[in-house]
């Protein structure tokens, strides 16, 4: 498989990706005035929206690389060093540091908001956009808490305004294939999942993405004069600078992120889910390596169980990160073994589908004879015309993309973060009313589904 090549925030892109989210064409549209679309945010199909972007200097910088061709009208960053590239790149675009200033003052003039932050700031950052009829783009994971992601939905499906998910994996054409196979039948009922990342390691690496399972430092460094640190934090808790933290040092810190899990099980576990349509799990469990106050463990593993749902059976999916993998299957065949990196393994009634790559890029079945005795499906689902450009025709009127906060990104982050709610609670496996938004049978996992702001921040 293509190699995954390191971007400017350190995570990782394939060949593949970059295939998919820039070889797509704009398709062609009516020219129909903003009036009669109607509804908040309504912008001309024929026309360009007027994007604002909130954290430029870090994954921001690549989501304006694939919006370029939108009129770029405003750019908010807490860090004047890291953004000065995307800064000088959109000269005429107003520039800020508080994204809140950023929309009273540019608001009427911003049609759509690309959120590309830390995952802290990613809810008050999107729900700021919402609330005032934006569009919005937020990055991936949606949410830090449970209690965020089911918020955003929510507001999403109210204000009726266009939304995605940076979960790029949903445009590929894998995922879709993914879908239609096992709607056909290939593999059988699936009963069991198994989905993995190497994150936080790096293969082949000797040093992490990230830092997990370390306590907090204990120096209290100077805060560079180009970052506003206070705005960096947010509605996090207090706590002194350190580069611990910044730049793109946060995802290993629960008061930041939330880990492998976060990162790229919202990638692997998007196929599992929209394939099988889980919905929310009714219990999860997890063991790790030592949990620590301030931070995520190294490696961990996740056990969802998901109730039948009409003709699917019940599902166990079952999540591994930190480098740790499933027993390999018995089918594959000798020299071949599980891409270490990321996967996932589909056990069927009938057989078994292993997808080699994230985001769902390579499905085949295992063994190789029968990947070559199966028939393919006609491909009923539509195809996707490149991951931004959705959102794009979806702001202009279009049909929503796959990965909508409402229908798809709410309820899969949800879900993903309960697990670490179970990792943070030392593994105990948690029984979850998800119409009551509530753990049933642990008292103590409840304060972790959300926090209490830092004061002048709201949801």
């Amino acid at each position: 498989m293509p190699k995954r090549q390191p971007t400017s925030d350190g995570r990782s892109r394939g060949i593949t990706r970059r295939t998919v989210l820039r070889g797509a064409a704009a398709a062609a549209f009516t020219v129909v005035s903003r009036n009669v679309l109607g509804g908040p945010g309504a912008t001309p199909p024929s026309g360009k929206l007027n994007l604002a972007c909130i954290g430029a200097g870090g994954r921001g910088a690549e989501d304006l690389s694939e919006l370029k061709d939108q009129h770029i009208v405003a750019l908010c960053d807490v860090d004047g060093r890291r953004a000065a590239a995307t800064f000088q790149r959109f000269p005429d675009a107003k520039k800020y540091r508080d994204f809140r200033e950023m929309l009273e003052k540019e608001g009427g003039g911003i049609d759509a908001v690309v959120v590309a932050t830390p995952d802290h700031t990613h809810a008050v950052a999107a729900m700021a956009a919402i609330r005032k009829g934006k569009h919005v783009y937020c990055e991936k994971p949606l949410t830090r808490t449970v209690f965020e992601a089911r918020a955003l939905a929510k507001a999403a499906r109210e204000a009726k305004v266009a939304t995605q998910m940076g979960n790029q994996g949903m445009a590929f054409e894998g995922n879709r294939l993914i879908n239609e196979w096992l709607a056909d039948g290939a593999i059988g009922a699936v009963r069991e999942a198994h989905v993995w990342s190497d994150r936080p390691t790096h293969l082949g690496k000797k040093e992490l993405y990230w830092a997990q399972g370390i306590e907090r430092p204990k120096d209290a460094p100077p805060v560079p004069d180009t970052l506003a640190w206070d705005l960096w934090l947010g509605p996090a808790p207090e706590r002194p600078y350190h580069p611990a933290y910044v730049p793109f040092a946060w995802r290993g810190w629960w008061d930041f992120g939330s880990g492998g899990l976060g990162d790229m099980g919202i990638h692997n576990l998007a196929p599992v889910f929209s394939a099988l349509k889980l919905g929310p799990p009714a219990g999860v469990c997890a063991s790790s390596t030592p949990v620590f106050e301030e931070t995520l463990p190294v490696a961990c593993v996740v056990h969802y169980e998901f109730p039948a749902l009409g003709d699917r059976p019940a599902v166990k999916v079952h999540w591994y990160d930190g480098g740790l993998l499933p027993p390999r299957p018995e089918e594959l065949e000798d020299g071949r073994e599980l891409n270490r990196e990321d996967g996932i393994l589909l056990v069927g009634d009938k057989g078994k589908m292993l997808v080699d790559g994230w985001g769902g890029e390579s499905p085949r079945l295992i063994p190789e004879s029968a990947m070559k005795a199966y028939k393919r499906p006609p491909k009923t689902l539509p195809r996707s015309v490149g991951h931004h450009r959705e959102w794009i025709e979806t702001c202009k009127g279009g049909p929503p993309p796959r990965s909508n906060f409402a229908d798809f990104a709410g309820p899969l982050t949800e879900a993903v973060l309960l697990g670490t709610v179970s990792v943070r609670l030392g593994g105990r496996k948690l029984l979850w009313d998800s119409a009551a938004l509530k753990v049933t049978n642990l008292p103590e996992a409840n304060p972790l589904l959300h926090y209490t702001y830092r004061p002048g921040w709201t949801l």
